[in-house]
């Protein structure tokens, strides 16, 4: 479900930059007035801004709640221990494994020190 609505958000990033980009800035209109060909378009006289914007409120919502889900789930994945550090209980069940020699466990285990020759 995860990776479902991660792809989803990609897609909707991926389409609210082409939309961004698609639409014409707050300039672009002085130039349709002298005969841009604004009565040419495919969304009508008035053009593709209303179309367009709301479209892309659209997808930004969707991508806000896309966002919202998955921080929730980068949460809730926090909760669960690391994989990497073992369960106290099973060191302790470890430490209470016999040997195979049958010695005790409490065995000094430091590496032997050579003695100097007094040449």
């Amino acid at each position: 479900m995860q990776v479902a609505i991660l792809m989803t958000h990609v897609a909707i990033a991926i389409a609210l930059v082409v939309l961004i980009l698609l639409q014409q800035g707050k300039g672009a209109e002085a130039g349709a007035a002298f005969g841009g060909g604004a009565s040419q378009t495919v969304f009508g006289s008035r053009g593709s801004g209303n179309f367009l914007a709301k479209f892309t409120g659209l997808l930004a919502a969707a991508f806000f709640a896309t966002s919202l889900t998955l921080a929730y789930f980068a949460s809730q994945a926090g909760d669960a221990p690391e994989a990497g550090i073992p369960d106290a209980e099973l060191i302790e069940q470890q430490n209470a494994v016999p040997t195979l020699d049958g010695g005790s466990r409490d065995v000094d285990n430091t590496a032997p020190v050579l003695e100097e020759s007094g040449d």
